[in-house]
């Protein structure tokens, strides 16, 4: 099979997934391209957005596209680690523990509103997320892949939660912001859920192995020298606004992104081209994925919230003024 026609086959996998999963959820396209990018990427996304936007049932639809295991956890203030990972369960009969594994045996995790749990809990997730296994008593164990952590937080409701600090927000890759539908859209959502029985099942149109071949390939996809340099200044801009041009970001900015930054939105930028059947990345594969793999990782001023200007204003001021670079396969389309 050659190169091109490689690509092809799996972009058209790709979008059989993309239109199963329209056949139930309404919208929200742009988040199921980002869940197929971190899949994609083996990353971890969380999602911030108010309560009812379907981020469940767009989750659990890819799922069943995908034919993996899917499981959700609600974070509530008495969850404990063990009702995340498992706990050791005493046999009377063979007087011996037996390992009695958690929900996040699975490989999606929709870890729900998980700034309601104390920090132990998170802890124990990001565990997982980082090394892809979990420890139950004395012994560990691998979890399968792919395996992906999807966690929620409402932006408005913040009575009785835990923040994720900086170092955990870091481990996701993505953090992606779920507005309201347009319109038009609710309108087809009313009509379509609002039947005694609408339809919640898809047909399977990947396998794991399908996922983890895709993810193979995103080392075959090309990228210049110039456009990883445009990449470093993207990433050096959050910390040295200055030497491009954007003093007024100096005094917004507590600190910039770490160097994760740099290697997800490479990646990202990959995984979107992928998506987009091509075999090589442009600047419009960087700009796309950018925001979402930035926004989480820039530490905002207590002057920048007193002037309302937030980390979505920084980050529109970095992409709309680093130079994008010239040329070829790399211009912008």
């Amino acid at each position: 099979m050659s190169e091109e026609h490689h690509f092809e086959k799996e972009n058209q996998q790709l979008n059989l997934v993309r239109a199963e999963v329209s056949e139930v959820v309404v919208g929200l396209s742009d988040l199921v391209d980002r869940l197929l990018v971190s899949l994609l990427c083996n990353g971890h996304v969380l999602i911030e957005g108010v309560p009812g936007l379907a981020k469940t049932l767009t989750v659990s639809t890819m799922a069943q596209t995908l034919g993996v295991d899917f499981s959700r956890i609600q974070f509530t203030p008495d969850l404990l680690p063990g009702d995340l990972i498992g706990t050791l369960i005493y046999n009377q009969q063979s007087g011996e523990f037996t390992p009695h594994k958690g929900p996040v045996f699975a490989n999606i995790v929709l870890a729900d509103e998980i700034n309601r749990s104390p920090a132990k809990v998170q802890s124990a997730l990001l565990e997982a997320m980082q090394e892809k296994q979990v420890t139950i008593g004395n012994d560990s164990y691998q979890l399968d892949e792919p395996f992906l952590v999807l966690a929620t937080q409402n932006p408005i409701e913040q009575e009785g939660t835990y923040p994720l600090p900086e170092a955990q927000l870091d481990r996701f890759m993505l953090k992606v912001i779920i507005g309201y539908p347009t319109l038009e859209e609710e309108h087809a959502i009313m009509n379509r859920m609002s039947v005694s029985r609408p339809k919640m099942n898809v047909r399977q149109v990947m396998t794991a192995e399908d996922i983890m071949a895709m993810r193979s390939s995103l080392d075959e996809i090309h990228t210049s020298e110039a456009l990883e340099k445009y990449v470093l200044k993207i990433v050096d801009a959050t910390r040295n606004p200055c030497n491009y041009g954007l003093d007024e970001l100096t005094p917004l900015i507590n600190h910039g992104v770490s160097p994760r930054a740099s290697i997800n939105l490479i990646k990202g930028a990959k995984a979107h081209a992928l998506l987009e059947g091509r075999d090589y990345v442009t600047p419009h594969d960087v700009k796309w994925i950018a925001p979402d793999v930035l926004r989480h990782r820039i530490s905002i001023t207590y002057k920048a919230e007193a002037e309302g200007k937030d980390v979505e204003y920084i980050l529109h001021k970095i992409l709309s003024t680093v130079e994008t670079v010239d040329g070829g396969r790399e211009a912008v389309g």
